[in-house]
Protein backbone atom coordinates (compact mmCIF):
# COMPACT_ATOMS: atom_id res chain seq x y z
CA UNK A 1 0.00 0.00 0.00
CA UNK A 2 1.39 3.63 -1.17
CA UNK A 3 2.08 5.38 1.94
CA UNK A 4 1.32 8.94 2.59
CA UNK A 5 4.36 10.65 1.62
CA UNK A 6 4.61 8.49 -1.43
CA UNK A 7 1.74 9.83 -2.86
CA UNK A 8 1.88 13.19 -2.14
CA UNK A 9 5.20 12.66 -4.48
CA UNK A 10 3.53 11.00 -6.91
CA UNK A 11 0.52 14.06 -6.84
CA UNK A 12 3.90 16.67 -6.95
CA UNK A 13 5.46 14.36 -10.08
CA UNK A 14 2.06 14.76 -11.89
CA UNK A 15 1.63 18.02 -11.50
CA UNK A 16 5.36 19.08 -12.75
CA UNK A 17 4.32 16.83 -15.72
CA UNK A 18 1.29 18.17 -16.49
CA UNK A 19 2.94 21.71 -16.32
CA UNK A 20 5.93 20.73 -17.99
CA UNK A 21 3.62 19.50 -21.01
CA UNK A 22 1.26 22.15 -21.08
CA UNK A 23 4.88 24.83 -21.22
CA UNK A 24 6.03 22.75 -24.00
CA UNK A 25 2.82 22.85 -25.88
CA UNK A 26 2.52 26.95 -25.62
CA UNK A 27 6.06 27.45 -26.71
CA UNK A 28 5.76 25.29 -29.64
CA UNK A 29 2.36 26.64 -30.72
CA UNK A 30 3.20 30.62 -31.45
CA UNK A 31 1.59 33.31 -33.40
CA UNK A 32 2.93 34.65 -36.19
CA UNK A 33 3.05 33.16 -40.25
CA UNK A 34 4.73 29.84 -40.15
CA UNK A 35 5.63 29.11 -44.22
CA UNK A 36 6.09 25.39 -42.81
CA UNK A 37 3.09 25.71 -40.80
CA UNK A 38 0.73 26.58 -43.64
CA UNK A 39 1.98 24.17 -45.87
CA UNK A 40 0.75 21.63 -43.60
CA UNK A 41 -2.42 23.50 -43.49
CA UNK A 42 -2.65 23.39 -47.44
CA UNK A 43 -1.87 19.21 -47.52
CA UNK A 44 -4.75 19.23 -44.80
CA UNK A 45 -7.19 20.98 -46.75
CA UNK A 46 -6.36 19.13 -50.15
CA UNK A 47 -7.11 15.64 -48.41
CA UNK A 48 -10.67 16.60 -48.86
CA UNK A 49 -11.21 18.81 -52.02
CA UNK A 50 -12.64 18.95 -54.90
CA UNK A 51 -11.06 16.40 -57.79
CA UNK A 52 -11.38 19.35 -60.22
CA UNK A 53 -8.64 21.42 -58.03
CA UNK A 54 -6.41 19.04 -57.01
CA UNK A 55 -4.38 15.36 -58.08
CA UNK A 56 -3.03 12.58 -56.72
CA UNK A 57 0.15 13.29 -57.06
CA UNK A 58 -0.96 16.50 -54.44
CA UNK A 59 1.48 15.67 -51.20
CA UNK A 60 -0.09 14.30 -47.96
CA UNK A 61 0.16 15.85 -44.67
CA UNK A 62 3.17 14.20 -42.53
CA UNK A 63 2.80 16.15 -39.07
CA UNK A 64 -0.98 15.24 -38.51
CA UNK A 65 -3.33 12.49 -38.15
CA UNK A 66 -7.18 12.92 -39.37
CA UNK A 67 -9.16 11.50 -36.28
CA UNK A 68 -12.76 12.52 -37.35
CA UNK A 69 -14.32 13.46 -40.93
CA UNK A 70 -18.06 14.76 -40.46
CA UNK A 71 -21.20 14.22 -42.11
CA UNK A 72 -22.33 16.21 -44.61
CA UNK A 73 -24.50 19.34 -43.31
CA UNK A 74 -26.20 22.62 -44.18
CA UNK A 75 -25.54 23.42 -47.56
CA UNK A 76 -23.16 20.64 -48.73
CA UNK A 77 -20.74 21.33 -45.89
CA UNK A 78 -18.49 19.23 -44.35
CA UNK A 79 -15.37 19.50 -41.78
CA UNK A 80 -12.00 17.17 -40.59
CA UNK A 81 -10.72 16.80 -37.51
CA UNK A 82 -6.57 16.31 -37.57
CA UNK A 83 -4.56 15.98 -34.49
CA UNK A 84 -0.78 16.73 -33.90
CA UNK A 85 1.88 16.71 -31.73
CA UNK A 86 0.83 20.33 -30.21
CA UNK A 87 -2.06 21.16 -32.08
CA UNK A 88 -5.35 19.51 -33.34
CA UNK A 89 -6.36 20.96 -36.87
CA UNK A 90 -10.17 22.32 -37.86
CA UNK A 91 -10.36 21.75 -42.03
CA UNK A 92 -13.33 22.98 -43.37
CA UNK A 93 -14.42 21.18 -47.16
CA UNK A 94 -14.39 24.41 -50.00
CA UNK A 95 -16.80 24.52 -52.46
CA UNK A 96 -17.94 20.44 -53.98
CA UNK A 97 -18.94 20.52 -57.57
CA UNK A 98 -22.82 20.32 -56.42
CA UNK A 99 -25.59 23.27 -56.84
CA UNK A 100 -26.29 23.64 -53.68
CA UNK A 101 -22.49 23.87 -52.68
CA UNK A 102 -22.25 26.37 -55.17
CA UNK A 103 -25.95 28.18 -54.04
CA UNK A 104 -24.03 29.24 -50.64
CA UNK A 105 -21.04 31.26 -52.76
CA UNK A 106 -24.43 33.48 -55.05
CA UNK A 107 -26.10 33.77 -51.70
CA UNK A 108 -24.43 36.70 -51.25
CA UNK A 109 -26.81 39.10 -49.42
CA UNK A 110 -25.57 40.09 -46.07
CA UNK A 111 -26.52 39.70 -42.62
CA UNK A 112 -26.00 41.61 -39.25
CA UNK A 113 -22.65 39.41 -37.63
CA UNK A 114 -24.64 39.14 -34.36
CA UNK A 115 -27.91 37.61 -34.20
CA UNK A 116 -29.89 34.65 -34.89
CA UNK A 117 -30.37 32.31 -37.64
CA UNK A 118 -33.22 29.95 -37.87
CA UNK A 119 -31.22 27.43 -39.77
CA UNK A 120 -34.57 24.73 -38.74
CA UNK A 121 -37.36 24.11 -36.85
CA UNK A 122 -34.91 22.24 -34.05
CA UNK A 123 -31.84 24.31 -34.88
CA UNK A 124 -31.61 28.58 -33.60
CA UNK A 125 -27.94 29.56 -34.51
CA UNK A 126 -27.55 32.08 -31.99
CA UNK A 127 -24.08 33.92 -33.43
CA UNK A 128 -22.29 37.11 -32.15
CA UNK A 129 -18.85 37.74 -34.81
CA UNK A 130 -18.42 41.09 -34.09
CA UNK A 131 -19.69 43.71 -31.59
CA UNK A 132 -20.40 46.33 -33.68
CA UNK A 133 -23.45 46.76 -35.08
CA UNK A 134 -22.28 47.62 -38.57
CA UNK A 135 -20.12 44.68 -38.79
CA UNK A 136 -22.27 42.33 -42.07
CA UNK A 137 -21.20 38.89 -42.92
CA UNK A 138 -22.22 36.87 -46.30
CA UNK A 139 -25.32 35.23 -45.49
CA UNK A 140 -24.55 31.76 -47.37
CA UNK A 141 -21.37 31.50 -45.35
CA UNK A 142 -22.86 32.09 -42.38
CA UNK A 143 -25.52 28.93 -42.57
CA UNK A 144 -22.57 26.64 -43.12
CA UNK A 145 -20.94 28.02 -40.14
CA UNK A 146 -23.99 27.53 -38.36
CA UNK A 147 -24.64 23.90 -39.24
CA UNK A 148 -20.24 23.07 -38.74
CA UNK A 149 -20.56 24.63 -35.54
CA UNK A 150 -23.11 22.49 -34.30
CA UNK A 151 -21.12 19.25 -34.50
CA UNK A 152 -17.02 20.97 -33.93
CA UNK A 153 -18.22 22.19 -30.73
CA UNK A 154 -18.63 18.77 -28.73
CA UNK A 155 -15.42 17.70 -30.12
CA UNK A 156 -13.06 20.79 -28.87
CA UNK A 157 -15.04 19.75 -25.32
CA UNK A 158 -13.64 16.28 -25.82
CA UNK A 159 -9.94 17.35 -27.10
CA UNK A 160 -10.21 19.47 -24.58
CA UNK A 161 -10.69 17.28 -21.72
CA UNK A 162 -7.92 15.38 -22.93
CA UNK A 163 -5.44 18.48 -22.15
CA UNK A 164 -5.72 19.76 -26.18
CA UNK A 165 -5.59 23.63 -25.66
CA UNK A 166 -4.29 24.56 -29.34
CA UNK A 167 -6.30 24.65 -32.32
CA UNK A 168 -5.48 25.45 -36.19
CA UNK A 169 -8.82 26.58 -38.37
CA UNK A 170 -8.10 26.31 -41.71
CA UNK A 171 -9.41 25.85 -45.25
CA UNK A 172 -9.51 26.54 -49.09
CA UNK A 173 -11.41 28.33 -51.06
CA UNK A 174 -15.37 28.52 -49.38
CA UNK A 175 -13.56 26.68 -46.93
CA UNK A 176 -11.40 29.61 -45.94
CA UNK A 177 -14.36 31.85 -45.99
CA UNK A 178 -16.26 30.09 -43.53
CA UNK A 179 -12.55 29.73 -41.35
CA UNK A 180 -13.05 33.37 -41.58
CA UNK A 181 -16.52 33.68 -39.62
CA UNK A 182 -16.20 30.12 -37.26
CA UNK A 183 -12.49 31.74 -36.01
CA UNK A 184 -15.08 35.50 -35.32
CA UNK A 185 -17.84 32.63 -33.83
CA UNK A 186 -15.65 30.76 -31.62
CA UNK A 187 -13.55 33.23 -30.23
CA UNK A 188 -16.55 34.97 -29.22
CA UNK A 189 -17.72 32.00 -26.97
CA UNK A 190 -14.75 32.12 -25.12
CA UNK A 191 -15.62 35.33 -23.97
CA UNK A 192 -19.06 34.40 -23.10
CA UNK A 193 -17.64 31.22 -21.23
CA UNK A 194 -18.64 28.52 -23.64
CA UNK A 195 -15.42 27.65 -24.29
CA UNK A 196 -12.67 27.83 -21.56
CA UNK A 197 -10.51 30.76 -22.17
CA UNK A 198 -7.22 29.50 -22.25
CA UNK A 199 -7.56 27.76 -25.73
CA UNK A 200 -5.85 29.20 -28.69
CA UNK A 201 -7.17 29.42 -31.73
CA UNK A 202 -5.12 30.16 -34.74
CA UNK A 203 -6.38 30.49 -38.41
CA UNK A 204 -5.05 30.25 -42.15
CA UNK A 205 -7.29 30.99 -45.16
CA UNK A 206 -5.91 30.14 -48.36
CA UNK A 207 -7.58 31.45 -51.43
CA UNK A 208 -10.78 32.61 -49.03
CA UNK A 209 -13.30 35.31 -50.76
CA UNK A 210 -14.27 38.11 -48.73
CA UNK A 211 -16.46 37.41 -45.94
CA UNK A 212 -18.18 40.78 -44.59
CA UNK A 213 -17.87 44.17 -44.80
CA UNK A 214 -15.66 46.70 -43.75
CA UNK A 215 -16.32 46.82 -40.17
CA UNK A 216 -16.32 42.95 -39.63
CA UNK A 217 -13.14 43.01 -40.79
CA UNK A 218 -11.73 46.22 -38.31
CA UNK A 219 -13.44 43.60 -35.68
CA UNK A 220 -12.02 40.71 -37.01
CA UNK A 221 -8.80 41.66 -37.45
CA UNK A 222 -8.46 43.55 -34.03
CA UNK A 223 -9.81 40.05 -32.43
CA UNK A 224 -7.25 38.13 -34.69
CA UNK A 225 -3.88 40.68 -33.68
CA UNK A 226 -0.87 39.33 -32.77
CA UNK A 227 0.01 37.18 -35.56
CA UNK A 228 -3.06 34.29 -35.00
CA UNK A 229 -4.89 34.66 -37.86
CA UNK A 230 -3.77 34.52 -41.69
CA UNK A 231 -5.12 34.80 -45.28
CA UNK A 232 -2.63 33.32 -47.88
CA UNK A 233 -3.66 34.61 -51.66
CA UNK A 234 -2.09 34.16 -55.01
CA UNK A 235 -2.35 37.25 -56.92
CA UNK A 236 -3.22 35.43 -59.89
CA UNK A 237 -6.46 34.23 -58.20
CA UNK A 238 -9.64 35.93 -59.21
CA UNK A 239 -11.82 34.14 -56.27
CA UNK A 240 -10.04 36.50 -53.64
CA UNK A 241 -11.77 39.31 -55.38
CA UNK A 242 -15.23 37.84 -54.79
CA UNK A 243 -18.02 38.82 -54.05
CA UNK A 244 -18.51 41.88 -56.21
CA UNK A 245 -18.15 44.98 -53.88
CA UNK A 246 -20.26 47.73 -54.02
CA UNK A 247 -19.51 50.77 -51.29
CA UNK A 248 -21.86 53.49 -50.97
CA UNK A 249 -22.29 56.78 -48.85
CA UNK A 250 -23.58 54.87 -46.21
CA UNK A 251 -20.68 52.34 -45.78
CA UNK A 252 -18.06 55.20 -44.75
CA UNK A 253 -17.95 56.08 -41.29
CA UNK A 254 -20.39 58.50 -39.43
CA UNK A 255 -18.29 61.08 -39.14
CA UNK A 256 -17.60 61.73 -43.08
CA UNK A 257 -18.30 64.24 -46.02
CA UNK A 258 -20.29 62.35 -48.23
CA UNK A 259 -23.18 60.86 -46.19
CA UNK A 260 -24.15 65.08 -45.69
CA UNK A 261 -23.22 65.75 -49.16
CA UNK A 262 -26.59 67.26 -50.50
CA UNK A 263 -26.63 69.81 -46.96
CA UNK A 264 -23.44 70.81 -48.13
CA UNK A 265 -24.37 71.34 -51.63
CA UNK A 266 -27.20 73.53 -50.50
CA UNK A 267 -24.90 75.59 -49.26
CA UNK A 268 -23.04 76.52 -52.19
CA UNK A 269 -24.00 79.94 -54.09
CA UNK A 270 -25.72 79.33 -57.46
CA UNK A 271 -24.70 77.71 -60.18
CA UNK A 272 -22.01 75.52 -58.14
CA UNK A 273 -25.18 74.29 -56.36
CA UNK A 274 -26.52 72.40 -59.74
CA UNK A 275 -23.12 71.29 -60.64
CA UNK A 276 -22.07 69.86 -57.26
CA UNK A 277 -26.07 68.30 -57.33
CA UNK A 278 -25.91 66.58 -60.83
CA UNK A 279 -22.40 65.21 -60.11
CA UNK A 280 -23.67 63.94 -56.59
CA UNK A 281 -26.66 62.10 -58.16
CA UNK A 282 -24.90 60.96 -60.94
CA UNK A 283 -22.18 59.09 -58.32
CA UNK A 284 -24.63 57.94 -55.36
CA UNK A 285 -27.67 56.77 -57.77
CA UNK A 286 -26.18 53.96 -59.49
CA UNK A 287 -24.18 52.60 -56.29
CA UNK A 288 -27.60 52.40 -54.30
CA UNK A 289 -29.32 51.22 -57.39
CA UNK A 290 -26.71 48.16 -57.72
CA UNK A 291 -26.78 47.47 -53.86
CA UNK A 292 -30.89 47.06 -54.19
CA UNK A 293 -30.85 44.91 -56.95
CA UNK A 294 -27.19 43.03 -55.90
CA UNK A 295 -29.64 42.56 -52.37
CA UNK A 296 -32.96 41.31 -54.39
CA UNK A 297 -30.89 38.90 -56.82
CA UNK A 298 -28.56 37.54 -54.78
CA UNK A 299 -30.76 37.89 -51.50
CA UNK A 300 -34.49 37.54 -51.59
CA UNK A 301 -34.52 35.62 -54.69
CA UNK A 302 -31.59 33.04 -53.92
CA UNK A 303 -33.42 32.51 -50.74
CA UNK A 304 -35.97 30.95 -52.41
CA UNK A 305 -33.20 28.69 -53.91
CA UNK A 306 -31.79 27.96 -50.54
CA UNK A 307 -35.39 26.75 -48.94
CA UNK A 308 -35.09 23.66 -51.88
CA UNK A 309 -32.29 22.34 -49.60
CA UNK A 310 -33.05 23.62 -46.51
CA UNK A 311 -37.37 24.12 -46.57
CA UNK A 312 -37.30 24.79 -43.04
CA UNK A 313 -34.82 27.86 -42.94
CA UNK A 314 -36.56 31.47 -42.57
CA UNK A 315 -33.77 34.46 -43.88
CA UNK A 316 -32.86 37.22 -41.36
CA UNK A 317 -33.15 40.71 -42.53
CA UNK A 318 -30.66 42.12 -44.64
CA UNK A 319 -28.21 44.38 -44.01
CA UNK A 320 -28.20 46.98 -46.82
CA UNK A 321 -24.60 46.68 -47.77
CA UNK A 322 -22.28 44.97 -49.78
CA UNK A 323 -19.09 46.54 -49.61
CA UNK A 324 -17.19 43.66 -49.21
CA UNK A 325 -13.88 43.51 -48.31
CA UNK A 326 -10.35 41.79 -48.43
CA UNK A 327 -9.90 40.73 -44.86
CA UNK A 328 -7.39 39.31 -42.24
CA UNK A 329 -3.76 39.85 -41.75
CA UNK A 330 -2.78 38.91 -45.77
CA UNK A 331 0.40 36.91 -47.16
CA UNK A 332 0.68 37.97 -50.66
CA UNK A 333 2.08 34.90 -53.30
CA UNK A 334 3.25 37.13 -55.72
CA UNK A 335 2.77 36.07 -59.45
CA UNK A 336 5.73 36.81 -61.26
CA UNK A 337 7.00 36.00 -64.69
CA UNK A 338 8.83 32.56 -63.31
CA UNK A 339 4.99 31.72 -62.14
CA UNK A 340 3.20 32.35 -65.13
CA UNK A 341 6.09 30.43 -67.41
CA UNK A 342 4.69 27.54 -65.42
CA UNK A 343 1.11 28.82 -65.05
CA UNK A 344 0.13 30.59 -68.20
CA UNK A 345 -3.02 32.22 -68.42
CA UNK A 346 -5.56 30.10 -70.21
CA UNK A 347 -9.12 31.85 -70.23
CA UNK A 348 -10.49 28.05 -70.63
CA UNK A 349 -9.76 27.46 -67.06
CA UNK A 350 -10.64 29.87 -64.74
CA UNK A 351 -9.87 28.24 -61.70
CA UNK A 352 -6.28 27.44 -62.84
CA UNK A 353 -4.82 30.12 -60.65
CA UNK A 354 -7.05 29.38 -57.75
CA UNK A 355 -6.10 25.80 -57.76
CA UNK A 356 -3.23 23.92 -54.85
CA UNK A 357 -0.41 23.35 -56.86
CA UNK A 358 -0.12 26.88 -57.71
CA UNK A 359 -0.60 27.75 -54.21
CA UNK A 360 1.81 25.49 -53.15
CA UNK A 361 4.61 26.45 -55.49
CA UNK A 362 4.60 29.88 -54.93
CA UNK A 363 4.33 29.05 -50.91
CA UNK A 364 7.24 26.84 -51.33
CA UNK A 365 9.33 30.50 -53.04
CA UNK A 366 8.42 32.62 -49.91
CA UNK A 367 11.92 33.03 -48.22
CA UNK A 368 12.03 34.24 -44.60
CA UNK A 369 11.53 38.10 -44.51
CA UNK A 370 9.07 37.84 -46.85
CA UNK A 371 6.13 37.61 -44.54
Amino acid sequence: MMNRNSYFNTLVLTFLFSLLISVSNAQSFKGGFSKEEFLEMLKISGMQANRAYIDSTFPKPQQHTMIYRSAVMGLDNRWDLWNGTNDAVISIRGTTNTTTSWLANFYAATVAAKGSLHLNNSFTFDYNLSDDPRAAVHIGWLIATGYLSADILPKIDSLYKTGQRNFIITGHSQGGAISFLMTAYLDNLKKTGRLPGDIQFKTYCSAAPKPGNLYFAYSYENMTKGGWAYNVVNSADWVPEAPISIQKETDFNVVNPFVNASGIIKKQKFPMNLVLRSAHRSLSHPLNKAQRKHEKLLGKRATKLIRKSLPEFKAPPFMHTSNYVRTGATVTLYADESYYNKFPNDSSKIFMHHLFAPYFYLVNKLKEGDY
